[in-house]
């Protein structure tokens, strides 16, 4: 197994390789392909071309309230048996996915990348973070 391979079971029991970069944009074209009426001109049916700003500002929004859940340690409106602060955390990837894939982002490609980097990062170290303006967070 790489490090940019997921190792899962599968019905027959046998074990299956997935490519983590492969799952990441497919989970998003499947978020994406679900969220379709989203991408639609309300007036016209035709396709909308959506502003990045706005939905990056949705992303946020969603991990606001995911922080406000938290810190109230409240449950979900919709889902009450789940925890407000993972049932915002799920709204924040699914917009994240749905954002990737309406603009064609190789969105598993980068975070492959960008866990490589940050597993040799320097002031990601234990030591470099302990120093006195080391990254306390």
């Amino acid at each position: 197994m790489t490090e940019t391979s997921i190792q899962r079971a599968s019905p027959t029991g046998m074990e299956l390789l997935v490519n983590r970069a492969e799952l990441i944009n497919r989970l998003a074209t499947e978020v994406h392909a679900a969220n379709a009426n989203w991408w639609i001109n309300l007036q016209t049916g035709e396709p909308l071309q959506r502003n990045m700003g706005e939905l990056l500002m949705l992303c946020v929004s969603e991990l606001s309230e995911a922080m406000e859940g938290h810190r109230k340690n409240l449950m979900d409106d919709h889902l009450p048996h789940r925890k407000m602060v993972e049932v915002e955390l799920a709204d924040a990837v699914i917009r994240i996915f749905d954002l990737a894939a309406g603009f064609g982002l190789d969105l598993g490609g980068a975070f492959d990348e960008k866990m490589k980097y940050n597993a040799v990062r320097k002031d990601h170290t234990l030591e470099a973070r302990r120093q006195e303006n080391g990254k306390k967070y």
